[in-house]
């Protein structure tokens, strides 16, 4: 059975899409932690990161850089924190979160919530910088 994100890739599930390529795709994560919350994931269905094809995993790489630097430009705050769980979606991804402190990137955080006109308003904000 396909992931969510093979669902958003193949456009059967509508996402707040930020950009793509022919490997990868970023998009807003609709459960976010903080604004701005990205998540970069390749196009190729792998569960697990490191089983990834290298040329893949170096792609998903250099891309989740590129929409970091436009996030961090978009969004402010000190730093773009990386995170690779893996857990709640067997398919792999790359948390991309501004933060500002290590209490920023808790998981355990409540998710916040916003409008679509909001989720649309970040993405051209993070678009305008790549």
């Amino acid at each position: 059975m396909a992931s969510i994100f093979t669902k958003i890739i193949k456009g059967e599930i509508p996402c707040y899409k930020i950009a793509e390529n022919e490997h990868c795709i970023s998009f807003l994560d609709i459960q976010p932690i903080h604004k701005g919350h990205t998540l970069v994931v390749p196009k190729l269905e792998v569960d697990y990161m490191f089983d990834l094809p290298d040329e893949i995993y170096t792609e998903l790489h250099l891309f989740a850089k590129k929409i970091a630097i436009a996030l961090k430009k978009a969004i402010p705050c000190q730093r773009i924190c990386t995170a690779v769980i893996g857990l709640e979606v067997p398919h792999t991804h790359i948390h991309l979160i501004p933060a500002n402190s290590i209490h920023d990137v808790n998981f355990t955080n409540p998710r916040l919530k916003f409008t679509p006109q909001e989720y649309q308003d970040i993405v051209k904000e993070i678009q305008q910088y790549l």
